[in-house]
């Protein structure tokens, strides 16, 4: 980049806020001596930044991120690959790619370009309290049938296995999902993502589905969830123990730090498998990268957008945010052993490093936005008031309606 020059970059001001840019910032004017980092926060990606898309004006760097992310299908075109950024070596010494975890510059790369770099992790598991766990001499389930004497034990706890509320019904497809794939391998996610006919009765799904079933059935999972807002439905988990397990992206502790009990020692596992014999291993996780940062190829400086990208890729930079955030960015070997302090953030690590490159995601329901009709599904059949022939149909005519739909453009997954 060309010395003393000056980087304008906007970054949406969402639950991570913009300090940890502002960290970068300093760290990218203390390496590039003369050169100024000016950080910008904004809510409305879409409204403040389009318009200097459209003026060849926009900044060197984006986080295009929040509810009014601007869609990347329309300005794909402008903005640049950022191979050169993860080929190039961090402020420490090594190289970037290199440094990051498995599967992470997946959700950034579009048609084989890399134009986004997602810089936060978020895990997805099933998270329980260790300290609990730990009292009753229980073990976390590995498949459906040891979730199942699990929650007999529950039972006669006076708890639940499961609890969840009416906002959050899906969480229970997301678990459902990220267990048939591991089950049933990418034949299950590709069928989900493509829309395919039938694709909901999968095998290995159907799996998931009769597992879940049975344990309704049994009443391990706490009545009238339909009926209760999500967050409070969590703090009968977290707080009042009335529930075992709660399925969850990595944003749970952040989420509930106010409404956990002391000593919770909140921590995240694996969700079950149908049977031992699974396409891939227990250990494999639904993790998504998150907060796509992009260089503008009409920026006054792309060469200094892409090297305050660098600055953030840094141990240094990377480790300063897992410490504020207690969230993992997609750089490796930022958290200590103890945490920060956090049980869920070591957790979150050692799901990472046993998943290995057996990490995978899905985006059909953000892609569609099919999420608040599979809600009515989740909580009638959560409810007990449908069975898995009618949560299935249910899902699939959901799917069906989008791929028969003309004014939906849909987009291949392979």
């Amino acid at each position: 980049m060309a010395e003393k020059s000056a980087v304008d970059a906007v970054i949406f001001k969402g639950g991570y806020g913009i300090d940890y840019v502002e960290f970068a910032g300093k760290a990218f004017e203390s390496a590039q001596a003369g050169s100024t980092a000016k950080i910008a926060a904004s809510t409305d990606i879409a409204q403040e930044l389009q318009p200097r898309f459209v003026g060849g004006n926009p900044p060197d760097l984006i986080d295009n991120s929040g509810a009014k992310a601007i869609g990347f299908s329309t300005i794909l075109a402008q903005l640049e690959d950022l191979s050169a950024v993860i080929e190039a070596k961090n402020l420490e010494g090594a190289v970037i790619k290199d440094t990051l975890y498995g599967g992470v510059l997946a959700p950034g790369t579009f048609d084989g370009k890399l134009a986004a770099l997602n810089y936060v992790l978020t895990v997805f598991a099933v998270w329980y309290s260790a300290a609990l766990f730990q009292e009753k001499g229980w073990v976390v389930p590995r498949t459906w049938e040891e979730a199942l004497a699990l929650g007999e034990k529950a039972k006669a706890e006076g708890k639940y296995l499961f609890c969840w509320g009416k906002e959050a019904a899906t969480y229970y497809q997301e678990m459902a999902i990220a267990s048939a794939i591991k089950e049933g391998g990418d034949e299950v996610r590709l069928g989900l993502e493509n829309l395919k006919e039938g694709c909901w009765s999968h095998p290995a799904l159907q799996g998931v589905f009769t597992a879940l079933e049975k344990i309704v059935k049994s009443g391990y999972v706490k009545p009238g969830g339909s009926g209760t807002a999500f967050t409070a439905a969590q703090a009968q988990w977290s707080n009042a123990g009335e529930a075992l397990l709660y399925p969850s992206g990595s944003w749970i502790e952040n989420e509930m730090k106010d409404q956990t009990k002391a000593g919770f020692k909140m921590t995240g596992a694996p969700v079950p498998t149908v049977t031992a014999g699974s396409k891939m291993p227990y250990t494999a996780l639904h993790s998504a990268a998150g907060e796509p940062f992009v260089v503008p190829s009409q920026g006054r400086n792309v060469a200094g957008g892409k090297e305050m990208l660098r600055v953030m890729l840094s141990k240094e930079a990377a480790t300063n945010f897992a410490k504020t955030k207690l969230a993992p960015t997609i750089v490796k070997d930022t958290v200590p052993a103890d945490g920060f302090g956090s049980t869920a953030l070591v957790s979150q690590t050692k799901l990472l490093e046993d998943a290995g490159t057996d990490i995978f995601s899905w985006n059909f329901v953000d892609l569609y936005g099919t999420n608040k009709d599979q809600l009515v599904v989740w909580n009638t059949f959560l409810d007990g008031k449908s069975d898995v022939a009618t949560l299935t149909s249910g899902l699939q005519k959901i799917s069906d309606k989008v791929r028969n739909d003309p004014s939906v453009k849909k987009i291949e997954v392979k």
